[in-house]
């Protein structure tokens, strides 16, 4: 069967950068590993993307194999000059992909070529506990000046009876010999590549325990309920992300703990309106305070403000009142308020005032240029 082109194979064009290659094959090789996925060929489709990459990364073989194709690898191609694969093909750099994209995933320690490299990470060192995402939603208010909130959440501490072991009385894993992981080699056309995966008997750790605990059933870690004071800034907005560290999950090994991530969502005011650092707000304006202009007290969030409107203000025109908006949640520097005018018509008139509007109606008031604009338009003109 023929091959397929390893351009199609990492999805990239012919003309990809080094960069782009390298960043095809390591999502592929993620998605694909056989110690990972459960996608049906994982397997085959790895090897698949294994081989492309071998080829496409190397400026030498990929310069072969845009001249020839496939047919610059073939077992007679040596005597033609390009040499074909060796079983010494060098890992290295899959290796380091593999390191960082296995050693993401949780209990996988990585891989590498035949030459193992003495910088592997070992699976029984410290490692950094999980992340938690919290979802909190708080008032406009709040938002503004910030706050202070208790939560409670739900985290895996270390077990206090065992210290976060697991068991009493250890001592080293005969399977792994205190590595924490399981080495085997699978061959390849390219030649012999080692995988880790984490040893099944000691969980990774690199030990066994004579007593498990019975607090955590052996595996060190327990679910337990905190209530954590949160210092809320001024400025939050909605799907605005407050790290609070050490608050997370308890590491392993001796590992630090995670970090408590807090995602925030601002509830909508019935009068003010946010936009980014600034506050909007709608002003009512009956006809005679918009044509004659006037003096108006309006609410802030920082206190009512005498306003000066002037004279022949219209609907949506904008007054700025500088620094009484909302402080950066980085910077702390205040926005700006808004106001935005709305001429109110009424929606019942008395007799008299229907009279007073009559009596106006017979003076000129269409002497504005947005009438003449229209008038223009009109007629024509």
């Amino acid at each position: 069967m023929d091959k397929k082109d390893y351009y199609e194979v990492l999805g990239v064009s012919k003309t990809a950068t080094d960069a782009e290659i390298k960043s095809a094959f390591r999502r592929l090789a993620k998605k694909y590993h056989p110690d990972v996925s459960k996608e049906e060929n994982a397997a085959e489709k790895f090897k698949e993307c294994q081989e492309a990459y071998a080829v496409l990364s190397d400026p030498a073989k990929r310069k072969q194999y845009d001249q020839f194709g496939h047919a610059a690898f073939t077992n007679g191609a040596g005597s033609g000059g390009f040499g074909g694969f060796s079983s010494n093909f060098d890992f290295g750099d899959m290796s380091d992909i593999f390191d960082d994209i296995l050693g993401g995933l949780g209990g996988f320690g990585g891989f590498s070529g035949f030459r193992q490299s003495s910088s592997r990470r070992s699976s029984n060192g410290p490692r950094k506990g999980n992340d938690v995402l919290y979802k909190m939603t708080i008032d406009f208010e709040e938002a503004v000046f910030g706050t202070k909130k208790e939560i409670n959440i739900d985290v895996v501490d270390n077990c206090p009876e065992c210290h976060g072991k697991g068991g009493f009385n250890s001592t080293t894993c005969s399977e792994c010999r205190g590595s924490g992981t399981i080495t085997q080699e699978q061959r390849t056309m390219f030649g012999s590549f080692l995988t880790k995966t984490t040893c099944p008997y000691c969980n990774g750790t690199g030990e066994v325990f004579e007593k498990k605990c019975n607090t955590c059933k052996g595996k060190g870690k327990i679910k337990n309920n905190k209530t954590i004071e949160v210092n809320i800034p001024a400025g939050i907005d909605t799907e605005n992300r407050l790290r609070v560290a050490g608050k997370g999950e308890a590491g392993t090994n001796g590992g630090n703990p995670g970090d408590l991530y807090i995602e925030f969502t601002v509830r909508e005011h019935e009068f003010y309106e946010r936009v980014d650092d600034d506050i909007y707000i709608n002003l009512p304006l009956t006809i005679p305070e918009a044509a004659l202009g006037c003096k108006k007290e309006v609410p802030t969030p920082y206190g009512n403000i005498n306003l000066t409107i002037p004279t022949g203000t219209n609907t949506n025109d904008k007054l700025r009142v500088k620094g009484k908006g909302i402080p950066n949640v980085s910077t702390k520097k205040k926005g700006d308020l808004y106001i935005v005018a709305n001429v109110i018509i009424p929606d019942k008139l008395t007799r008299e005032q229907k009279k007073l509007i009559e009596e106006l109606k017979n003076t000129n008031l269409d002497n504005s240029s947005e009438f003449k604009k229209y008038k223009k338009y009109l007629n024509n003109e």
